[in-house]
């Protein structure tokens, strides 16, 4: 009974919660349903939500990537610095810090595959690598459209109206972020659901010997998934960056346990029980409920982080007690197979 109680709850929990929560504060405040909120909740999840599809990538080739926030902080000074700094065309603004991002991918690649070092302290590593590379860059300080230079005198450049226009626009009557969000999950969707290389993925995160029998070159689909992984982050800088209007210095640090939390809670949507693009999406939007509503009721922001732990911790737990009974049945299958 307490099996399928658990079950049940794995399976539908999250979307219980959603559902419960969103009922919760319409009834606390009726303006929290309305268009123009959930429009705002879409709209500041969807960098979030970028982020977290890169870290998707790596959780399921059985990796983690704790350096997205730095790289997500790197593009944006970097986007911003080079409209700003060196007025460049809007086609390489954007393109050189996907390319740094790729770039963090690769090294993060090989000091994991090549040198082996454990993910967590290779991807750690460079977080701070990273972090201290883009505060160096801009000697520490956030780069705005005609900044003060420590040299003396003001920078030429200034954000581009059609670069901001990404961040800030409408189209159709929807913000552009949110749209571009839809797009990239939907991709992401169908590579890992509905392409060879999604399974391949998988099959490399799930039995990786098994998967390098089979002619899978495991080295290489790690590889990818950590530069995609770095192109994400990259790409949630840019759009953060045409968002606010200013390359801000250490922005991503603090969207980085929102984006590994939103992942753990996808793992349970609808009894998925690995990262996939769909539940981190859920969780990434179960997560911009819970805090915006929280803020129409008044929190203090410095009280987030409190949600923003408890609701990693939960999802966690849910997470390896479900890991945990599955390796539990398959050890019972062995045991009686092999009597």
């Amino acid at each position: 009974m307490s099996s399928k109680v658990f079950q049940f709850v794995y399976k539908y929990g999250a979307i219980l919660l959603m559902a419960l929560i969103l009922v919760y504060f319409t009834i606390v405040n009726p303006a929290f349903f309305s268009y123009g909120n959930i429009s705002d909740i879409l709209r500041s999840i969807s960098i979030v939500t970028l982020l977290a599809l890169g870290v998707t990538f790596t959780l399921i080739v059985d990796g983690f990537d704790l350096s997205v926030g730095s790289t997500m902080s790197l593009a944006t000074v970097l986007t911003a610095s080079l409209m700003v700094w060196f007025e460049l065309p809007l086609w390489l603004v954007l393109i050189l810090p996907i390319l740094a991002g790729a770039a963090v991918g690769l090294f993060n690649s090989l000091l994991i595959v090549k040198i082996k070092i454990p993910d967590l302290l290779a991807t750690l590593g460079v977080m701070y690598i990273i972090s201290g590379l883009h505060r160096t860059y801009t000697e520490g300080y956030s780069i705005y459209s005609h900044m003060e230079l420590t040299a003396g005198g003001k920078a030429p450049g200034e954000f581009y109206p059609n670069f901001l226009w990404i961040g800030q626009g409408r189209l159709w009557g929807i913000p552009v972020p949110v749209i571009i969000m839809l797009i990239l999950v939907a991709a992401v969707y169908v590579v890992l659901n509905k392409t060879r290389w999604g399974r391949i993925l998988y099959m490399t995160g799930g039995n990786a010997e098994a998967a390098r029998l089979s002619g899978t070159n495991v080295n290489k689909v790690k590889t990818l998934a950590y530069v995609v992984s770095g192109i994400f982050a990259s790409l949630a800088g840019i759009l953060f960056a045409s968002r606010v209007g200013s390359g801000q210095i250490d922005s991503g640090a603090s969207l980085l346990m929102e984006a590994v939390a939103a992942v753990f809670v996808g793992f349970s949507v609808l009894g998925a029980g690995k990262p996939n693009a769909l539940g981190t999406f859920f969780g990434a939007a179960l997560i911009g409920v819970l805090l915006n509503g929280l803020t129409m009721l008044n929190l203090p922001y410095y009280a987030f982080e409190i949600v923003k732990g408890t609701v990693l911790v939960l999802a966690l737990t849910v997470t390896y007690f479900r890991l945990r009974a599955k390796k539990s049945a398959r050890s019972k299958i062995q045991m009686k197979s092999a009597s």
